[in-house]
């Protein structure tokens, strides 16, 4: 018995190994480029022998027999068939792949693929799919539409599950071009625009879009639905490539970067392409406000829920909507009638009950595609086109019926910064409200979120408080605004107020919100949101509410900043409902307890704090002043010198980024109020007690100083940025600019100059900071 087991092995393993010596010498004739590099240089004989024992199923001897028959000159509607049996063999294992959400493509899991791409199979199907572009004489061989489908098909499945071959196509150009041109066909669109998706989407190099033959008339001929599942292809070729979250987003690794390049990168090349090609954004605010009408009977939103929990392609859904609705055509015959039709058979009522949510994909593609280029260079272009075409009003006529329809019942809301896959709807929301947070920042534009009505009540409240009307809402073009009584700000804030304590939305929702009121301080934007109860839904969410979410209660600080700003009303308001002693200590607590969070609400209390105490004749001022908590507490000195030395000991040159960078800017503005009123210099010496206190000298003074030397290679050179310095803060840059440089002056004497409170036995102050 042993003897007949040891034999058995040895058969076994002779038979392994000579499948294997094919396997090698193809691998090593692909890596080395010579000897034998694809499976069709094997005798037939010899893979036919090999065949039964390694259950290949064929696929080699059949990429030998389509290899022969698809030379140069041959007939390639004569091969159709061999690519339907080999499409056969490996479009079960991509099905499989999918559905059992498999996450690393492997050999022993997916054999006829891997045997596929071994034997040459994804070269020869590329070359068969481009042996029209490459046949210079001669009649031009044709192939059919499904043909292509196909062989489309064979190389997506590919893709799927065998790892590398979506890398070695995404590094090929002359394939990737010649798939964009192939998307002419409307009748291989779909399964050309998810291949492309999935091929761009491992690309280290984003693609250049004006390299792209004809890509204006390409985007031309695109119908609707074409246009909208472009839009996923677009938002890889205009997106920058994820830092991820080691220190390449730091802003001193972005400035070093920002040395060495000083070309516009290619997302942004892509961007200003796609919004010069004529009528682009206008079919895409169409598509984004486009209506649609929604099933009938609820059983259908039940449906449409399962359906989308695992249908997160849009591409998939247009094919499985097309299958739908030819099977509600060809049984239209017994009833045409949509009450029967949603009471057949869920097949025959799939294009009803999945209508919503075919939409709904559409147009978050479409949405982050306008929120990509607002934000963009050719920001200002984009902003009157969006205009032009009416996106805000089409956007509000849709919110209560599609945007923001009652939330699925038992549904998780994931949270900021969670790596999870959304569903359609969650997506459709963040996308939305991104979109809103990017038209209304620092844009004369967002006066469009109101209605004519609202905007009457804004020139009332100018009138009322004998105050000029802002220029940018006199310019308003009341033809282009929300229609009815409300507009989009209005029905956002009372959505707001009704979203449970800890849903992620309520981030996108406060960042939305907030972005109408930055740039310059406008007392009737506060007051006209002040009148529709914001101010209380925030201080309860914060104080009240129980609410964790650090995300959530940053963008509420960052809000409240902006509510309270320079606003009297708010301050009196926010008295009334923090009306005792516990409460405001909670309030204080949840300020101190990430100041990183909260400090441009800090940053809006001393900045109102000053202005106040200048306006002694003013009544309401003095009476609100005496008696508002917050006001006292930051008037006391020792208060506003603690904020100074925690703001300036938790950021370093070397971890600031976009997020924390306010931080510093904040300890700027207590200095430049100090210095204002001459106080400078006593800020500077409790800065110096404070490190001999903590026994570590020069220490923070020092890192204050490195600060403020990047503070002026980050400001000086970028006219955003300090424009929006000078227009939150009412001090003009200049004063800035003044005041860092009166800091890191050099005299040893001065009295105003960090320098002259570091002993010279702690004095660090001539590191190159850019070296570290």
């Amino acid at each position: 018995m042993a003897t007949r087991s040891s034999g058995f092995s040895r058969t076994q393993t002779s038979r392994g190994n000579s499948c294997k010596n094919i396997f090698n010498k193809i691998r090593q004739g692909q890596i080395k480029g010579v000897g034998l590099t694809r499976g069709s240089q094997f005798p037939v004989a010899l893979l036919e022998e090999r065949d039964k024992r390694a259950q290949w199923q064929g696929i080699p001897v059949l990429l030998r027999r389509l290899h022969e028959s698809s030379h140069p000159n041959s007939d390639l509607s004569k091969i159709h068939s061999m690519v339907m049996e080999l499409s056969s063999l490996l479009s079960m294992e991509a099905m499989s792949f999918v559905t059992e959400e498999r996450k690393t493509p492997q050999e022993s899991i997916s054999p006829n693929t891997y045997t596929f791409d071994l034997f040459g199979g994804v070269d020869l199907f590329v070359e068969i799919l481009m042996r029209p572009t490459l046949t210079v004489q001669g009649d031009l061989p044709i192939l059919s539409d499904d043909l292509i489908k196909d062989c489309l098909s064979v190389l997506y499945n590919c893709c799927i599950c065998t790892e590398g071959v979506t890398k070695s196509l995404a590094a090929r150009e002359d394939f990737i071009t010649f798939l964009f041109t192939l998307m002419s066909n409307k009748k291989v669109f779909l399964q050309t625009a998810t291949l492309i998706e999935d091929i761009l989407s491992v690309r280290k190099e984003i693609i250049q879009l004006e390299e792209i033959p004809n890509l204006a008339s390409l985007v031309q001929s695109f119908n609707q639905q074409q246009l909208a599942n472009f839009c996923r292809i677009l938002s890889v070729t205009i997106s920058e490539p994820d830092v991820g979250v080691d220190d390449k987003h730091t802003l001193l690794a972005r400035s070093t970067q920002q040395k060495t390049s000083t070309c516009p990168s290619r997302a942004e090349s892509n961007q200003v392409t796609l919004v010069n090609i004529p009528g682009f954004i206008e079919r895409l605010c169409k598509l984004a406000t486009r209506k649609v009408t929604e099933a009938a009977d609820a059983s259908a939103r039940l449906e449409l829920e399962d359906w989308h929990s695992w249908l997160d392609n849009a591409l998939v859904l247009d094919a499985l909507m097309q299958l739908a609705i030819e099977e509600a055509e060809q049984s239209s015959t017994e009833s045409s009638d949509e009450s029967s039709l949603s009471s057949s058979p869920l097949r025959h009522r799939l294009p009803q009950s999945m209508k919503i949510v075919h939409e709904i994909m559409y147009k978050v593609e479409v949405l982050y595609v306008l929120c990509v280029l607002l934000m963009g260079r050719q920001r200002n272009q984009v902003h009157r086109m969006l205009a032009e075409f009416k996106l805000i009003p089409g956007l509000n006529n849709l919110f209560d019926k599609l945007i923001w329809r009652r939330q699925p019942s038992g549904h998780v809301l994931h949270r900021q910064n969670q790596n999870c896959d959304c569903s359609p709807e969650i997506s459709f929301k963040i996308h939305f409200l991104r979109l809103l947070q990017s038209f209304s920042d620092h844009h004369e534009n967002k006066y469009l979120l109101l209605s004519g009505q609202e905007l009457n009540e804004l020139s009332d409240i100018y009138l009322n408080a004998n105050v000029f009307e802002m220029e940018a809402l006199i310019k308003t073009d009341r033809n282009l605004v929300c229609d009815g009584k409300k507009g989009l700000l209005t029905r956002l804030i009372s959505v707001m107020k009704k979203e449970p304590i800890d849903s992620s939305f309520r981030f996108w929702q406060a960042r939305a919100v907030e972005s109408f009121l930055r740039g310059t301080p406008s007392y009737a934007d506060q007051v006209f949101l002040l009148r529709r109860g914001l101010l209380e839904h925030i201080l309860y969410c914060i104080i009240d509410s129980g609410c964790k979410s650090h995300d959530v209660l940053q963008s509420y600080f960052d809000l409240l900043g902006e509510l309270m700003k320079f606003n009297i009303d708010a301050f009196k308001r926010f008295n009334k409902y923090v009306n005792t002693e516990e409460k405001f200590q909670m309030f204080l607590t949840q300020i101190n307890s990430s100041l990183v969070d909260s400090n441009m609400l800090v940053r809006c209390i001393v900045l109102s704090l000053d202005r106040f105490e200048s306006q002694t004749k003013d009544v309401k001022v003095v009476e609100v002043f005496s008696e508002c908590r917050l006001l006292s507490y930051m008037a006391q000195v020792e208060n506003r010198l603690s904020f100074l030395f925690r703001l300036t000991s938790i950021i370093n040159v070397q971890t600031l980024t976009q997020e924390n960078v306010s931080c510093l800017n904040t300890s700027l503005v207590i200095l430049m109020l100090a210095r204002r009123r001459g106080k400078l210099p006593f800020y500077l010496s409790a800065l110096r007690e404070k490190e001999y206190a903590e026994k570590y000298p020069g220490c923070l003074l020092n890192n204050f100083h490195n600060l403020l030397r990047f503070w002026q290679h980050h400001y000086l050179n970028k006219d955003k940025d300090s424009t929006c310095l000078e227009n939150s803060s009412c001090i003009p840059f200049t004063y800035w600019k003044e005041t860092v440089s009166v800091l890191l002056g050099s005299g040893r004497s001065s009295r105003c100059a960090i320098a002259s409170y570091i002993d010279e036995a702690y004095r660090d102050l001539d590191r190159d900071f850019l070296e570290l």
